[in-house]
């Protein structure tokens, strides 16, 4: 009976999704050597060029500002995004390609939202992450302020975040305060471990994603990418939640 089952209901889809269906990526790493994605433009430019076989048309970077480990500003990825548009050029690459960047919500924070000096994209979204250890003790109230301010939040890779593995009102929690949710699209093909794929599964069938991201960083995600191509929930996600990539 296993056998039959196997045999009739195969974990893999015998024919790869189109990703052109997304039209943008809207968190990925290609600014070379400012954080822990790209190394040089080199990879870069043969990064997007894969992307751009892969369906996608236009790209959203958005290298890390956190804390003390990646201090960038939006001077430096913005002074970085002009080298990279300047490299596809140079390489016929027909690609359209922004930044904005991805904030840890961390004790630096604050001072970033005083400034008043965040890089969105769209229509006033701003990427977010916690960090993997815990959420910040005041990240309620870094939500709310960024609200009040008029941003809207995407919390990135919801799915990751193992401290909520069991406590799912979290991401409830998160979604009735308006909070919007960016799936690493390779999470559905166990790139990181299972445990990160049933969570995202979970918050597929919940209903919760609004945007999927390549988070791409070098060749082994791009690698990660296109095999979650074959991922029944990747299938269901696009069936299921209202994405809203396509929108940006």
């Amino acid at each position: 009976m296993i056998l039959l089952d196997k045999l009739f209901h195969p974990k893999k889809l015998s024919q790869p999704i189109d990703l052109s269906v997304l039209k943008t990526d809207m968190h990925s790493h290609y600014i070379p050597g400012i954080d822990d994605g790209a190394v040089t433009m080199d990879e870069s430019v043969a990064m997007l060029k894969e992307m751009y076989n892969l369906g996608y048309r236009k790209i959203i970077t958005t290298p890390h500002i956190q804390g003390e480990i990646f201090k960038n500003t939006p001077e430096i990825i913005l002074s970085g995004l002009d080298d990279l548009r300047v490299a596809l050029k140079d390489n016929n690459v027909d690609l359209q390609v922004e930044a904005a960047a991805e904030y840890l919500l961390d004790d630096y924070f604050e001072d970033k939202l005083k400034e008043k000096n965040l890089l969105t994209f769209g229509d006033n979204y701003i990427l977010v992450e916690c960090s993997y250890f815990a959420p910040h003790p005041n990240l309620l109230t870094f939500i709310f302020n960024l609200q009040i301010e008029g941003y809207k939040v995407i919390l990135a890779h919801p799915e990751r975040y193992s401290y909520w593995f069991n406590n799912f009102k979290k991401y409830e929690d998160l979604k009735d305060r308006g909070v919007f949710f960016q799936l690493n699209t390779i999470s559905l093909c166990g790139y990181y471990d299972n445990m990160v794929k049933k969570n995202a599964e979970k918050i597929i069938d919940a209903g919760m994603i609004d945007f999927l991201g390549s988070d791409m960083h070098n060749f082994n995600y791009m690698a990660a990418l296109k095999n979650t191509q074959r991922e029944k929930y990747l299938a269901k996600v696009l069936d299921t939640c209202k994405i809203l990539n396509n929108t940006l």
